[in-house]
Formats: C-alpha cells, structure tokens, sequence
C-alpha cells in the first residue's frame, strides 16, 4: 500500500466496514465508541478503522443524508 492510499473494504457477512489508511503491524485495537475501533501501531500511529453494524451505523445515515439532498433539490 502507498504511502497516501487509503483502502475501503466491506465485508458483507459480517458487516462490518475497514478503511485502512497505512500499511503496517496492527498492535493494538482501541474501541472508542460504539461498534467503532481504531487500529494503531507499535509506536500508537493510526493503521484504521473498524466500523461494525455499518448497515446501520454509515450506510443508513448516509442514504437519510442523500434522500435530504434530494428533497432540498427538488423543494419539498
């Protein structure tokens, strides 16, 4: 992975979205909401992101945020 590429996976079965934002050794995951973990390295650097349940927790929320943009367009 490049120095600068972020990576977005989803993993349907378990639902659960990655964004890995460097490459490297995963030492420790820090939860730090719910069904929100973070990922670091030996050294306390960001790797990435966890986010369970991201049917509901992202996909959810941005379809709300879509169907308002919509509405705002079209003046309802």
């Amino acid at each position: 992975m490049g120095k600068d590429q972020v990576k977005v996976r989803y993993d349907q079965e378990g639902d659960i979205l990655y964004i890995l934002v460097r490459g490297g050794r995963v030492k420790d995951t820090l939860e730090v909401g719910e069904d929100f973990f973070v990922e670091v390295d030996e050294v306390g650097k960001i790797i990435g992101f966890e986010v369970w349940r991201a049917r509901t927790n992202i996909f959810s929320e941005l379809l709300k945020y879509m169907d308002s943009l919509k509405e705002e367009r079209v003046g309802i």
